[in-house]
C-alpha cells in the first residue's frame, strides 16, 4: 500500500534539494545519451588534478602519478594509497582480481597494475581501443572495444608478464560467406556479466540489446531487444541464473533463462524511478537478495526478494548524492556508489531489515566517478575495504577505508574521528510520509 502520492514524493524531493547550495547541475542532455566527454567536471571551486605536479612513471605510458595528501582524511576513515592520472583519454572501466587491477580506456592497452599501490604495471595490447567494459572470473579476463567485438585474455601467467589473448568474437565473416543472422552488436558494447554455472558470457550494449554468448564454443546462443534506451548495465544472480538489466529508458528488467540453449523471457519489469537507469548491483547473503539501482536523479532505489514467491518488492531508495549515480558495487552488507557530484558513498544495510546508513563520503575526485570496484580486507577489530575508482578527471585512485560497526558510531564508544561520520536514513515512503506531515523520524 502506497503511504503518500508520487507527486508529493516528488515535490517533497525537489524541494529538498533547493534548499542545498550546490554547483551548477550537470546535464546528461536528452534522456542522459549524451557521450562522457560531454559531462562537466564537479569540482570547479577545488584546484584542477592537473596544476598539480606529475611524476611520469616511463616514456611508453600516457600515465602519470600524481600527489596524495599528505595525512589521512579527518575522520580517519580512508585514505589514499594511490592516484594515477592520465595525460588523454578517459578511464572506463575497471575490475579486479586478488593481485591485480585492470582497467580499460580508450586506448588498445589493457593496464594491469599491482595492488594495491600500483607501484608495478603490465600492459595487454589489443588492435582496438574503447575498452567500455572489463570483467575478470578467475584467470579469464574479459573485455570489449570499439569495433564491437569481445576479447578473452589468459592472466594467470600475468606475474611472469606474460599474459595472452584466447580469442576474439564473434568471428570476423569471410567475404565467400553468407549468413541472413548477425550475431555482432550493431553499437558499443557498455556492460558484461558472466554465468560461472552455465559458463554464459552476457553482453549489453547501446543498441538496445542483450546478447547471450556460449564461450567454449564462440558462438551466440541467444539475442533480444531488451530495453527501448540504452542498456547500461547486467547483473546476474549466481544463485539462479536470473539476469538483471538496466537502461535509460528508466526500467530496470528481470529475466530467465527457459531451455538450456536459448531464449530468455522477461518475467518483471520494475519502474519505480521516472529518470535513466545508470547502474545495478545485487546483495546476497545467507537469507536475504537485495537489488539496487542507481538513476539520473541522484537516488539509489532497492527492492528486497521475497522468500516465497522470489518477487522483488521495492523497500525504498537512498539519498545523498546530489547528482547522477553513475556506478555501484555491493561487498557483504556494503553498497557503494559512485556519482557525478565527483564523491564515493559507502553505506552499510543493517542485518535482518531494509534500513541503510551512509558510513563514509569519499570526496578526492575532480570529475564524475564512472566505474568502481572493491575487495575486502581482513582484519580483527574493523572492517577494512580496499575502493577502486576512475573518474572522468582521468585519474585512477585506490582507497584505503575502515569500516567502523554502526554502534560504535552511533553510541558511546565512537571516537573523536567518527563524530563526522553522520548517518542518512533510507527515504522510504513511510518516512517521507512523516517528514511531509512534519512529525519527526
Amino acid at each position: 500500500m502506497e503511504l503518500c502520492s508520487e507527486n508529493n514524493l516528488w515535490k517533497f524531493m525537489d524541494e529538498e534539494r533547493k534548499s542545498i547550495n550546490l554547483p551548477r547541475r550537470f546535464s546528461f542532455g536528452n534522456n542522459a545519451e549524451c557521450p562522457d566527454s560531454q559531462l562537466s567536471s564537479a569540482r570547479t571551486s577545488c584546484a584542477s588534478a592537473a596544476s598539480f605536479p606529475l611524476w611520469k612513471m616511463s616514456p611508453e605510458t600516457p600515465w602519470t602519478r600524481s600527489p596524495m595528501a599528505s595525512s589521512p582524511s579527518p575522520p580517519l576513515l580512508y585514505h589514499c594509497l594511490a592516484s594515477l592520472h592520465r595525460s588523454e583519454g578517459n578511464i572506463f572501466s575497471i575490475t579486479v582480481t586478488k593481485d591485480y587491477i585492470f582497467t580499460g580506456s580508450s586506448s588498445c592497452r589493457i593496464h594491469a597494475w599491482k595492488q594495491p599501490d600500483c607501484t608495478e604495471t603490465v600492459c595487454l595490447k589489443a588492435s582496438m581501443g574503447q575498452v567500455r567494459a572489463i570483467l575478470a572470473c578467475g584467470k579469464l579476463l574479459i573485455t570489449t572495444h570499439g569495433d564491437c567485438r569481445i576479447r578473452l585474455w589468459d592472466v594467470s601467467s600475468i606475474q611472469h608478464l606474460k599474459p595472452k589473448k584466447i580469442m576474439t568474437f564473434p568471428q570476423r565473416r569471410s567475404l565467400f560467406s553468407y549468413s541472413r543472422k548477425r550475431i555482432q552488436h550493431k553499437d558499443s558494447i557498455s556492460c558484461l556479466a558472466y554465468n560461472s554455472l552455465e559458463k554464459l558470457l552476457y553482453t549489453g550494449s547501446w543498441d538496445h540489446t542483450v546478447k547471450v554468448w556460449k564461450i567454449t564454443e564462440k558462438r551466440c546462443i541467444d539475442s533480444f531487444v531488451a530495453h527501448e534506451g540504452h542498456v547500461n548495465a547486467v547483473v546476474i544472480n549466481q544463485e539462479d541464473g536470473c539476469v538483471f538489466t538496466c537502461s535509460s529508458d528508466g526500467t530496470v528488467k528481470i529475466w530467465r533463462r527457459v531451455s538450456r540453449e536459448t531464449s530468455h523471457i522477461l518475467t518483471m519489469t520494475l519502474k519505480f524511478q521516472p529518470s535513466p537507469v545508470n547502474a545495478l548491483a545485487l546483495s546476497l547473503s545467507s537469507n536475504d537478495c537485495f537489488l539496487y539501482s542507481g538513476s539520473s536523479d541522484g537516488l539509489i532505489n532497492f527492492w528486497e526478494k521475497e522468500r516465497i514467491s522470489g518477487r522483488y518488492n521495492h523497500a525504498g531508495f537512498l539519498q545523498g548524492h546530489h547528482f547522477s549515480v553513475l556506478c555501484l558495487v555491493t561487498i557483504e552488507d556494503l553498497i557503494l556508489s559512485g556519482s557525478e557530484d565527483a564523491t564515493i558513498r559507502i553505506w552499510k544495510r543493517e542485518e535482518g531489515n531494509s534500513f541503510h546508513s551512509c558510513v563514509a563520503v569519499i570526496d578526492g575526485h575532480h570529475g564524475p566517478v564512472k566505474c568502481l570496484a572493491a575487495a575486502m580486507e581482513t582484519d580483527e577489530i574493523v572492517k577494512g575495504l580496499l575502493v577502486y575508482s576512475a573518474s572522468l578527471d582521468q585519474t585512477m585512485k585506490v582507497w584505503r577505508v575502515k569500516v567502523y560497526p554502526t554502534d560504535k558510531v552511533n553510541g558511546s564508544d565512537k571516537t573523536e574521528g567518527d563524530a563526522d561520520c553522520k548517518m542518512s536514513p533510507v527515504l522510504s515512503p513511510s518516512w517521507v510520509e512523516k517528514k511531509i506531515q512534519g512529525s519527526d523520524y
